[in-house]
């Protein structure tokens, strides 16, 4: 399979890889977005330095504007600057943009077509002692059914900058969801990054793992574990769930026969609601969905949440070897 290099840094599976929060990563992407092109403005829900967004404010302090809690007003002023050529950029967390918002998103900024940018902070469980009230896990599947919207989860901080540079420039109504921990930088200066684009990270021929967000790294380590047990997993990331990258994954399917998709979010509707749409209309494969199985969060330390809701790379390597065992290739005739 002919795909595009994807430069993993040196010691991503190894103790001392660096940890950065995804969020550190959108503020300084907005910040060089900011400088690269005058019309971007920021607006945030009293929010602005849990979302990283006081790096644009400090420096474009009369391009920014302190809605207050009031996510819907965001939105919706955000979409008039939108209308008389402004660039803006929204931020708070995703429990409540687009959680509370989703009504004002859809009719001011996807219905006209207009370049509002939404982005959702500290999602997932891993928001960790906030609970279930704060972990915001069905905003992948509710944007990725609002027309017109480009649905985006960076791996790392390293890709939250490159994507938040893009979405600058991409013309469409865009959201991005930001993980709140320091998680593994996996990704280098050099690793492409490109909307709609997903990337083969590590070949393999039993099976395809696909990742979005937070977990691409744990499937990267899952694949490292099932190698041991003679397990050759491909795994793949799929930082843009809309549009979805069809010719990669199905070309991943065709080879491997079977596919495992992981995310921090529910099972339901998210990528993993996106990867069987694609493989249903094009080539049915077995497919096994990892993430939040119809059930809100806990509060708790980020990493047991993980480990709790089988979200680590453990785990899922523990479910994968099952599947494989259990679950014929398909092979097309």
């Amino acid at each position: 399979m002919s795909h595009q290099h994807f430069q993993l840094v040196d010691n991503a599976l190894t103790a001392d890889v660096t940890q950065e929060p995804i969020r550190a990563g959108f503020g300084r992407g907005l910040k060089a977005a900011g400088e690269a092109d005058e019309s971007i403005v920021a607006l945030c829900a009293d929010l602005t330095e849990s979302t990283q967004m006081h790096l644009f404010r400090q420096a474009f302090p009369n391009r920014f504007i302190e809605i207050g809690v009031a996510e819907q007003n965001l939105v919706t002023v955000a979409a008039g600057l939108a209308r008389v050529g402004k660039v803006p950029f929204t931020s708070s967390y995703a429990a409540f943009s687009p959680g509370r918002n989703w009504e004002q998103i859809r009719t001011t900024a996807a219905l006209n077509d207009l370049p509002v940018k939404i982005i959702g902070s500290h999602a997932g469980v891993s928001v960790g002692p906030d609970g279930a009230t704060h972990q915001m896990l069905e905003d992948i599947a509710i944007m990725r059914v609002m027309p017109n919207m480009v649905v985006i989860a960076p791996g790392d901080s390293v890709e939250a900058e490159k994507a938040t540079r893009a979405m600058a420039t991409n013309g469409k109504p865009t959201y991005m969801r930001l993980a709140r921990e320091k998680t593994p930088v996996f990704t280098t200066d050099e690793s492409p990054f490109e909307i709609g684009k997903a990337y083969v990270l590590r070949e393999g021929h039993d099976i395809s793992l696909v990742g979005t967000g937070t977990m691409t790294y744990q499937l990267l380590v899952a694949a490292e574990k099932l190698a041991k047990h003679g397990i050759h997993a491909e795994v793949i990331h799929a930082p843009t769930i809309k549009p979805l990258d069809k010719d990669v994954i199905i070309a991943s399917a065709r080879k491997n026969g079977r596919v495992l998709t992981a995310e921090e979010a529910q099972a339901a509707g998210g990528l993993g609601g996106a990867v069987a749409e694609a493989l249903g209309d094009i080539l049915p494969t077995p497919l096994l969905r990892i993430g939040m199985d119809d059930r809100f969060g806990e509060s708790g330390a980020p990493a047991e949440l993980l480990d709790h809701f089988g979200l680590t790379g453990e785990k899922i390597a523990q479910r994968a070897k099952q599947f494989i065992e259990s679950m014929p290739k398909y092979h097309q005739w």
